[in-house]
């Protein structure tokens, strides 16, 4: 828990220091799921199009993710235009629904923890300059498995 507040700390300042971009640290390596690692945003204006990013770490010996669940914030509109990178930048093949505040990406192969982490690209993302910053909730669930796992917030500033 201390460890997990000391990041928060860190990740404050970066964000007042570099209003640009952010970083937030969800869980531990020892977390059997994911968690986000960090998150970049670009570019900026009014109400206009950017492009989001966020690097899901993904824990040694942790179980296959089969789907992943970004609950979006309501001060942005979130598209299908998705992409899902590995750690060695190749594609992703996935399917993407998006219901009201909810996108659900669906990995027909599981992800497993070989692949270290995921960059997930929100290509088109609606988001207005006056609001400081949107915050999406993640969550997962594993091969298996029905349940959700929460795997972290990540908090976009806007410019």
């Amino acid at each position: 828990m201390k460890r997990t507040l000391v990041y928060v700390a860190i990740c404050s300042l970066a964000t007042a220091a570099l209003i640009y971009s952010g970083y937030a640290n969800a869980k531990t390596d020892n977390n059997p799921v994911a968690n986000i690692e960090n998150i970049l945003q670009s570019p900026p204006a009014g109400w206009q199009l950017v492009k989001q990013t966020f690097r899901l770490h993904i824990p040694k010996n942790g179980n296959a993710l089969s789907k992943l669940i970004i609950d979006v914030p309501s001060t942005v509109a979130v598209s299908n235009d998705i992409d899902i990178l590995d750690d060695q930048g190749q594609k992703i093949k996935i399917n993407i629904s998006v219901n009201s505040r909810r996108v659900i990406i669906d990995f027909p192969e599981p992800v497993t923890s070989s692949t270290n982490s995921l960059q997930i690209n929100l290509n088109k993302v609606l988001q207005s300059i006056l609001r400081s910053t949107s915050t999406y909730h993640l969550s997962a669930k594993v091969v298996g498995s029905d349940v959700e796992i929460p795997v972290g917030e990540a908090q976009v500033p806007s410019f």
